[in-house]
């Protein structure tokens, strides 16, 4: 959850950035920031859980010889 919530204060920190410096409005910027941020977040963490999944689903790889 720490590496979750480190993205989100980048991410919270880069929307604000890009939406003042689109609209020269702090409260726009600011907006901007907590909806798309927000929203990013959550879709992250999901798709964190889903990749885990799948790598505890492969199971380790096994090496098939050619026995000819």
């Amino acid at each position: 959850m720490t590496k979750t919530f480190t993205f989100a204060i980048i991410h919270f920190t880069v929307a604000f950035s890009v939406g003042y410096a689109l609209t020269g409005s702090w409260a726009l910027g600011s907006a901007i920031a907590l909806v798309e941020p927000a929203c990013n977040t959550i879709a992250f963490f999901f798709h964190e859980k889903v990749w885990q999944r799948i790598e505890q689903n492969n199971g380790p790889e096994i090496e098939l010889y050619n026995a000819y």
